[in-house]
């Protein structure tokens, strides 16, 4: 277990009582200053403070995935030695009291934009602000997306090793392709055997911009699969959404609420049924990021039926909210709802829940993608409002 995770252990969940309370300034403080400038993809870790390299977390629940039980942990110059009931240490070891507390593993968010770049503007996280927030709620590494810079792989990569050069926790990356050549299909190799990145993603929305054709997706799925890859999607029909757009505006609706109504459930779950035929001609394990339709997900729930490794990720707007925010009057309020896919109607947030906990959905994403007030003001178009 790496350091921002050890920090989060006895740091953060030690302070999370089964009534919960909030993070100290202090503990925000220690645990970002603990790890600046040493995350990354490649596993770099700080070393811990003298005080903090023997450390006994005592009498504690101890929740992980198979199970909770009460016990202690004992932690040694930043790696989990034992977690078991009643550890015995010398003097030389700080003892944290957890009597009432639960101890867990930090969470893992698989998909994050910080200090994105997006249609003109960028958004207001970065990879310091981003995970020091994301540190005070109990998530310990995430992992962000890297696009090409001028189509070069390469050149995307080294730009983002700067953008994370500020990070305060451990992190990795996934890469986006955004058009197919021999040098993609090389520099793809270059990724995952020598900079740690073993997952691609492919838009299947975004005309004009991200999206790619089904022929470079195929080329792409074959390519992850000759290199043990994942192949992963944003499942809509691109073409269909730019015509829902150019219906919503000759009929003069523009605003928040035309997002959703441009891009409807059936075009969610039509992408996803055919990313996963695709995955399955290939014979290659296919990621659906962001499910946020029935649609959608029963598309990969029968898919799974039949033994198809298909993943498929919820978002946590998807599960508690509804749609009814982006008819707001208020063009700010509405705008703040708006993400790609939309959050749907009431009832498909309820389905999805569903089907996280009975594992026909897995993992989970923040969703979150902020960018600045000043941005939407200036937009008041549907096609300009920026997803996040």
């Amino acid at each position: 277990m790496a350091i921002s995770q050890i920090i989060s252990l006895f740091l953060l969940h030690l302070l999370l009582p089964l009534a919960s309370i909030s993070l100290s300034q202090s503990s925000h403080q220690l645990i970002c200053e603990v790890g600046t400038g040493n995350g990354g993809s490649i596993g770099g870790t700080s070393p811990l403070p003298a005080s903090l390299s023997k450390l006994l977390i005592k009498g504690g629940t101890v929740v992980n995935a198979h199970r909770q039980e009460r016990a202690d942990v004992y932690v040694e110059d930043g790696i989990i030695v034992a977690v078991k009931p009643n550890i015995k240490v010398g003097d030389e070891v700080t003892v944290l009291d957890a009597t009432g507390r639960y101890v867990m593993p930090g969470g893992i968010d698989p998909h994050t934009h910080l200090d994105a770049e997006f249609m003109g503007t960028v958004a207001v996280d970065d990879f310091f602000s981003g995970q020091a927030a994301a540190l005070a709620g109990g998530t310990t590494m995430h992992i962000d997306f890297v696009h090409p810079v001028n189509g070069s792989l390469m050149s995307g990569f080294e730009a983002y090793e700067k953008k994370a050069s500020k990070s305060c926790m451990d992190y990795g990356f996934h890469m986006v392709i955004r058009h197919w050549d021999e040098s993609v299909s090389k520099e793809m190799e270059i990724m995952v055997k020598e900079k740690g990145i073993n997952s691609f993603k492919f838009f299947m929305a975004y005309k004009g911009t991200f999206m790619v054709d089904d022929a470079v997706l195929l080329r792409g799925m074959k390519r992850c699969k000759s290199l043990g890859a994942l192949a992963m999607v944003h499942a809509e029909n691109g073409d269909a959404v730019f015509e829902g757009q150019k219906r919503m505006i000759e009929r003069g609706i523009t605003g928040p609420e035309g997002h959703a109504l441009s891009r409807p459930p059936m075009l969610e779950a039509e992408a996803t049924g055919r990313a996963i035929r695709l995955a399955s001609f290939v014979n290659t394990p296919l990621y659906v990021v962001h499910v946020m339709s029935i649609d959608a997900m029963e598309e990969i729930a029968k898919a799974r039926k039949t033994g198809q490794k298909v993943i498929g990720e919820p978002v946590v707007s998807g599960l508690v909210l509804d749609d009814s925010k982006l008819w707001d009057p208020d063009f700010i309020t509405a705008a703040k709802y708006v993400m790609s896919p939309p959050i749907r109607e009431s009832g498909h947030n309820k389905a999805l829940q569903a089907a996280l906990s009975t594992g026909v959905l897995q993992g989970l994403r923040r969703g979150c993608t902020l960018f600045g007030i000043q941005w939407w003001n200036q937009a008041k178009f549907l096609s300009l409002i920026l997803s996040g």
